[in-house]
């Protein structure tokens, strides 16, 4: 894979020269290109049209197809472990599979970062010597410590938050968790009142603090997050076991799943994983498609259906266009955008590695980085 650095140095040295030092200006430099004359407006007026009848056509072709893309599901990650829509044959059914414990042992888990947004804004800008002072950024502690660490204002936030965490703690008993997690949770809960009061009561905290405040309460977090996972996994499995029986292994083995998630969660993300061994195996790494964003959209199935209508057609567009060329077909087919391989080798950068087929699923081939 070519990474930024790696770019750079791949360039050759009077290309980079002329790509990071060049001082001519830029409508000099453009004169002097090997490209031919300026087009007179009615040229290229007449060429661009031809790019905008395409992208019309390409359009109708895409808002076709939706209403015929079938079977899918759509997965849309939420607080709750995940909402399941499955698209078959014009119909849409919606169903939040995973049992309630995931969201209130992830709710538990939470505490640490609940109080680390209310104080990070007041951080010293400076490490002290702690284990990991090395893997801290600099310019990113001084970013998120953006208050006057003398400040005394994340107070009142922190004891607003030290209230929910006493209340939380005081309904334990009756949340109908298993001993275990309940004894886990207790342990967050209190653990984060002790914090809150000790750094109200001193009027200060500092990353060493915190630290040994979110280094007690880990093996619990661990607990949260094992019975989080559990509860998730049974979830989806008998879902996807229910939704299987009911479209018939026919259709299950063309089966598209499009998971939608915030880019800071794709990779190995938690649903697909789990799907992942569910779907056809000879289809699942072009059928599963992680679709990350910023943010979900207004309307998740839309959005997922709207990318699995381009990713089909293109699909298709590659074979039929490219068909001298897998290399190039491949690269439509995948994420890969045509021109890079091009602009690589003109760069002196080489050509980039790629696989055979097509992957929309890389994130998924390894395993989780989290071992217990």
């Amino acid at each position: 894979m070519t990474t930024r650095r790696g770019f750079i140095r791949g360039v050759s040295s009077i290309g980079a020269t002329a790509l990071l030092t060049s001082a001519m200006p830029l409508s000099q430099a453009l004169a002097a290109s090997t490209f031919a004359g300026v087009p007179t407006p009615k040229a290229k007026e007449a060429i661009l049209a031809v790019n905008v009848g395409m992208r019309a056509n390409y359009a109708a072709l895409k808002a076709d197809l939706v209403r015929h893309l079938s079977p899918v599901i759509v997965v849309q990650n939420n607080a709750t472990g995940g909402k399941f829509t499955l698209i078959t044959n014009g119909t849409r059914e919606s169903v939040e599979p995973v049992p309630q414990t995931f969201e209130l042992a992830k709710s538990i888990a939470h505490v640490p970062l609940g109080c680390y947004s209310v104080v990070a804004s007041y951080l010293a800008d400076n490490v002290p010597g702690v284990a990991n002072q090395s893997r801290f950024d600099p310019h990113d502690l001084k970013l998120v410590a953006f208050n006057d660490e003398h400040s005394k204002d994340w107070i009142p936030p922190l004891q607003d938050f030290a209230s929910k965490l006493k209340t939380a703690r005081g309904v334990l008993p009756e949340a109908g968790l298993v001993p275990d997690l309940q004894k886990s949770c207790s342990n967050i809960l209190t653990g984060g009142i002790d914090f809150i009061s000790d750094s109200v009561k001193n009027k200060k905290f500092n990353i060493a603090s915190f630290q040994k405040f979110a280094s007690n309460v880990y093996p619990d977090i661990r607990v949260n997050m094992k019975y989080a996972s559990e509860a998730q996994i049974e979830g989806v499995k008998t879902l996807m076991g229910t939704w299987r029986r009911k479209i018939g292994e026919s259709a299950w083995a063309d089966l598209y799943t499009v998971v939608l998630s915030q880019w800071t969660t794709a990779d190995l993300n938690q649903n697909t994983i789990i799907i992942k061994g569910l779907m056809n195996p000879s289809k699942v790494d072009t059928h599963l498609i992680d679709l990350p964003g910023l943010e979900i959209p207004a309307d998740p199935v839309a959005v997922a259906l709207d990318n699995l209508a381009r990713i089909v057609q293109d699909n298709i567009a590659a074979e039929l266009i490219f068909s001298q060329d897998t290399n190039v077909a491949d690269a439509l087919k995948g994420k890969q955008d045509l021109l890079s391989e091009e602009i690589l080798v003109q760069l002196g950068a080489g050509t980039p590695v790629r696989s055979a087929l097509p992957d929309y699923n890389t994130t998924t081939k390894g395993v989780c980085p989290v071992q217990k």
